[in-house]
């Protein structure tokens, strides 16, 4: 039986890149903020293989930015998150969890510190937009909240800095890890980053501009030619091997950053003016009661898992997985679970009602990369 198809118009857009992706022989998307994210190219495993030996082109124009520019910019950053910013400096990126009053997470994004009354927070999958004007309008804060023409392009795996530096110049190898520069291409500046969803290693290309995006997606494929280039996506295998949370699937607004593993990034004490610094407060004191862990499954290759799966400990429900793949590296099913405390130490084991029937689980101490 064929899958259903999603029927295209305006409100689901397209990206700078989607003529690249098309022509590359993309085989299947998700809708990620209202737009086409490609999720397959060859299939996942042979994409998975390729991205850990090569280098690969992503189109992940649907990280969209909300811009924050004017005086009150740093103020309103700082209210949004519990991760301490004052610190940071222009030219620097960070992980910011996003929260509401409760200390749910709204976005895990990453902000990109541009000047100091100006910066981009590069979104996943949610309309932190609203939320963020919503804030600056309330508090009467002197500051544009707008989502700008700013499209970013990954390039990623271990032959990223050959391929980056052959567009760009060997300037950009000299990029450290989540810290940026502005670097020409045709005549228009572009920051990039070192920075990217996988843990091969790589760069983000802020694109400035919907005109210039196949020009540069055309360049980077003609230059790559000779180390192997594809166009690739996020892999679903290898994000989970390295731990890289999914907004939505592994994490939502019921969840506090302490329960997703993130409470490193998370200075409720000194991050004055946090909107749901209180409530993390109570959190950090008392302590999460469940938590993110790594789990291997045990048995052959678990199937798409597009919906919460119960983690069982004899007939009680202990937990959930979220995000689940066989891993041809290290021969196991890697999972991302929320477990409750009573069964989160590694070596527990536990039960996971996989489609088709129960499956043996292990909780791991880590995740795999």
């Amino acid at each position: 039986m064929n899958a259903p198809l999603i029927a295209l118009s305006r409100r689901l857009r397209r990206t700078p890149f989607s003529d690249g992706v098309e022509a590359a022989g993309v085989k299947a998307f998700t809708v990620y903020n209202h737009m086409l994210l490609p999720t397959v190219f060859r299939s996942v495993q042979e994409d998975y293989r390729h991205l850990k030996e090569a280098v690969q082109v992503w189109d992940v124009a649907c990280e969209r930015q909300v811009e924050l520019r004017g005086p009150d910019a740093a103020r309103l950053m700082q209210m949004l998150t519990p991760r301490d910013l004052r610190g940071m400096t222009p030219g620097q990126c960070s992980y910011v969890p996003i929260v509401d009053e409760t200390g749910g997470m709204l976005n895990d994004p990453v902000a990109v510190k541009l000047a100091e009354d100006r910066w981009w927070i590069s979104i996943a999958d949610s309309d932190l937009l609203y939320w963020v004007r919503a804030t600056a309008i309330g508090w009467r804060l002197d500051v544009l909240v707008d989502e700008p023409d700013v499209s970013p392009l990954a390039v990623q795996g271990p032959k990223a800095d050959d391929l980056m530096a052959h567009v760009f110049g060997d300037r950009v190898r000299d990029l450290r890890f989540f810290r940026f520069g502005v670097f020409d291409f045709q005549g228009r500046d572009m920051v990039i980053a070192r920075s990217g969803y996988s843990k091969q290693g790589g760069f983000e290309i802020y694109v400035e501009g919907s005109d210039i995006g196949m020009p540069l997606w055309n360049t980077l494929m003609e230059a790559g030619k000779s180390m192997d280039v594809h166009a690739g996506c996020p892999n679903l295998i290898e994000r989970i091997e390295g731990g890289l949370l999914s907004y939505g699937n592994d994490m939502t607004d019921d969840n506090t950053p302490h329960e997703c593993g993130l409470g490193r990034f998370c200075n409720t004490h000194t991050a004055i003016g946090c909107i749901g610094r209180d409530a993390l407060l109570r959190v950090a004191k008392e302590g999460p009661v469940q938590q993110i862990r790594a789990i291997s499954i045990d048995g052959p290759p678990v199937p798409n898992c597009d919906r919460w799966w119960p983690i069982m400990a004899n007939d009680t429900q202990v937990g959930r997985i979220s995000s689940a793949a066989w891993s041809p590296d290290f021969e196991t099913n890697v999972a991302v679970g929320m477990v409750r405390m009573t069964h989160w130490d590694p070596g527990t084991e536990i039960m996971v009602n996989v489609p088709g029937g129960p499956h043996r689980a292990t909780v791991q101490e880590r995740f795999w990369a």
